[in-house]
């Protein structure tokens, strides 16, 4: 019998402490290929420290990440050249346009130029850039920075994407295509890891999650076995122990104005 493909992403004992405090502790996951895969968790949960650590850029103290059979730390190069990423707070060449920022990267990753410009004003079309492609990124909006930022993540046809928070400060308008864009790249065999808080957008796009909370992952598996017959906002909820605190009675003050009938 043949052994079954390696996972896209493989994830094993991965740890980190900034100074006393453990940010992540002892995250194992498995991201099947071809999969659209979710980690969502409240703020200081790990996510973006463990995504960090899944593609390269921060070293964990423990652990090992595997993506497509690759270590990411012991074969950096093999990765790093099979992955798009788009980290949280991207900084980008300010003083480049958008489509000399796709040729750079292209250029960087060894496509021939022809093929990078054909890659780079397809993105921007399909992005909704084309009009911005010669303006300085340095005039962007952040909604606009994230558009080019996808763009750049896929430009070199990625195996595997990981995106932070890709929908932050995206108008109503963009995140359609950007939708759009993430479900013809996940359709066509690719894989996505997205972190996001936006629970419906998680329910929308991705068929398997993981919920983190406080460095660990308290629930994975395919979307709807996480639910268990919920939405994934109320299973959230629950899964990381979120009740009315009662901050609500005990801020009867609040809008009450001088000479209000009590």
């Amino acid at each position: 019998m043949d052994a079954a493909p390696p996972a896209a992403v493989g994830i094993c004992g991965l740890w980190k402490r900034f100074g006393q405090q453990v940010a992540v502790a002892g995250v194992d996951l498995e991201i099947p290929a071809g999969s659209f895969f979710g980690l969502v968790g409240p703020n200081g949960a790990g996510k973006t420290t463990t995504l960090s650590m899944a593609t390269g850029l921060l070293r964990p103290d423990h652990g090992t990440v595997l993506v497509h059979g690759a270590d990411v730390w012991r074969d950096p190069v093999a990765v790093k050249a099979g992955i798009g990423i788009l980290p949280e707070g991207l900084r980008m060449f300010e003083r480049l346009s958008g489509r000399e920022l796709l040729q750079y990267g292209g250029r960087l990753r060894g496509l021939p130029a022809a093929e990078v410009d054909r890659r780079a004003d397809e993105l921007l079309r399909v992005l909704g850039l084309d009009g911005a492609g010669g303006r300085l990124v340095a005039d962007y909006s952040t909604g606009m920075r994230k558009k080019v930022g996808l763009a750049a993540a896929l430009l070199h046809n990625p195996r595997v994407l990981f995106l932070d928070e890709p929908f932050e400060g995206v108008d109503p308008v963009s995140a359609q295509t950007v939708r759009g864009v993430l479900k013809r790249y996940a359709a066509s065999g690719g894989t996505v890891v997205l972190s996001s808080h936006v629970m419906e957008l998680v329910e929308q796009l991705c068929d398997r999650v993981a919920v983190m909370n406080a460095g660990r992952v308290v629930a994975r598996g395919p979307l709807d076995e996480v639910r268990g017959g919920r939405s994934l906002h109320e299973a959230f909820l629950d899964l990381v122990g979120a009740r009315d605190d009662g901050a609500g009675a005990s801020l009867g003050w609040l809008g009450a104005r001088p000479g209000d009938a009590r």
